[in-house]
């Protein structure tokens, strides 16, 4: 037994022991159960053995012909505590050689002095042995503490570090590696995982922009604003040990939606009549992503920028005498482009046919228009055959229609508009008649790619 040992039950071996028997410890009657006539028990208190020496053991029989036994000595022996902390944020057991620690549940004992106790730590699966202290050596997992005082050691374990990277994966609006779109706003959603637990999954546009989207293991990343042309789209989920993985979806952004375009000064009407030979337009322009520029031509000559966009302001026109169609073009960052005509009015509209008879004024008008839609679309005028027409002394032909149709023809290609369709797709001089169906659907061909 070991001095500072806890209390303990004594067994004592003998004969003639009877019911009341009774064991004493250096003379002290201590509670006893009698067992046999051979054999009883008492109970040693922990103040029994506080201090290494020894003690007398007897048993007392009582009166009559009872009597106390012979003596027997009980040897408590100096010994020493050794305590077990297990520190870090880790886990796992400390275990004692000789036995007596298993730390887990019981983290101290009592050996005797001298004693070389070797304590082995065995960190749990998701934990490493970060180091002993406290100790007289160590080697590997094992610490040994010679006792010749009470000693406390100190066993730490740490969580094995987490190098494992999340996964992350993008599913709207497409799982593909690249997205075309029209529209400036777009939304991510997807998908993330990792061993531990994703923490945060974050955004940003190589153009511009950034932030967090909302849910891990399933996310949506909405409000991300594209701009024209190739926006990279990185997003990126964290876990707790700060690993990252990236997901990326190049977005383009296209634009075929032409601006809106509108002359409100001096008139918001098809015509305008003016003795001065200067003028000054006004309007409005808008645009599903932007207007950049507003540009202003004269089919008698001259043209400009004007002043602002979405409200702007053309001034310093020059006009000739007589009919000045203007030309107002709002262009949109991607290149697409809307015309506003002034002046785009035609005689006998809409020509009635077999009653409006077919007149140079009538072609003259549609050429006019013509032109101004063809310079509006970067084009140049057309080479017309019979350049000058006069009247009573042009005669309409089949050319002339052919070449209208020709001349917007090349207009709507430049446009990236699909080509009106006509009647009678195939005119052939003498013997097709130009009528007032062929002029109407030229004149409405001319105002729908305004």
């Amino acid at each position: 037994m070991l001095a500072g040992a806890a209390g303990f039950s004594l067994t004592v071996s003998g004969t003639n022991f009877v019911s009341t028997s009774v064991v004493r410890w250096n003379g002290t009657n201590r509670a006893t159960t009698f067992v046999s006539s051979t054999q009883l028990r008492a109970t040693i208190l922990v103040t029994d053995v506080v201090t290494a020496g020894t003690a007398q053991v007897t048993v007392v029989n009582p009166a009559p012909g009872g009597g106390t036994s012979n003596p027997l000595t009980f040897t408590i022996a100096s010994g020493f505590s050794v305590a077990v902390v297990r520190a870090g944020s880790g886990a796992g057991t400390v275990t004692s050689t000789p036995s007596g620690i298993n730390c887990g549940a019981s983290c101290s004992a009592r050996f005797a002095s001298g004693t070389s106790v070797v304590l082995t730590a065995a960190p749990d699966s998701q934990s490493t042995l970060a180091g002993w202290s406290g100790c007289d050596t160590v080697l590997g997992p094992q610490c040994t503490v010679v006792l010749t005082t009470s000693k406390t050691v100190t066993a730490t374990f740490d969580p094995i570090p987490d190098t494992t990277t999340p996964a992350v994966t993008i599913t709207a609006p497409t799982s593909g590696a690249t997205y075309t779109t029209g529209n400036p706003a777009m939304t991510l959603g997807g998908t993330a995982s990792d061993n531990v637990g994703v923490t945060q999954v974050t955004w940003t546009n190589s153009r511009g922009g950034n932030g967090t989207a909302t849910g891990t293991t399933s996310w949506t990343a909405s409000g991300i604003g594209l701009q024209m042309g190739t926006n990279m789209l990185t997003v990126q989920a964290r876990d707790a040990a700060g690993n990252t993985k990236v997901a990326t979806l190049t977005a383009t952004l296209t634009d075929t939606a032409p601006p809106t375009i509108t002359i409100t000064a001096p008139t918001s009407g098809a015509t305008y009549t003016t003795s001065s030979s200067s003028l000054t337009l006004g309007g409005t322009a808008s645009d599903n992503v932007g207007v950049t520029q507003v540009t202003w031509a004269n089919s008698l000559g001259g043209n400009g920028t004007a002043t602002g966009t979405t409200a702007w302001t053309a001034s310093g026109i020059v006009l000739q005498m007589g009919t000045n169609m203007l030309t107002v073009q709002a262009r949109d960052a991607a290149g697409n482009t809307k015309v506003a005509l002034s002046g785009t009015s035609f005689t006998d509209d809409p020509l009635t046919a077999q009653s409006t008879l077919i007149k140079t004024v009538h072609l003259a008008e549609v050429r006019a228009a013509i032109d101004t839609v063809r310079v509006a679309r970067g084009l140049t005028t057309f080479a017309w055959t019979d350049p000058t027409l006069t009247p009573g002394v042009t005669t309409i032909k089949v050319v002339h229609v052919t070449e209208l149709r020709t001349a917007l023809n090349q207009a709507y290609q430049a446009a990236g508009r699909t080509l009106p369709t006509y009647t009678d797709p195939s005119v052939v001089a003498g013997a097709t008649v130009v009528n007032a169906v062929h002029l109407n659907e030229l004149r409405a061909a001319v105002l729908a790619l305004q």
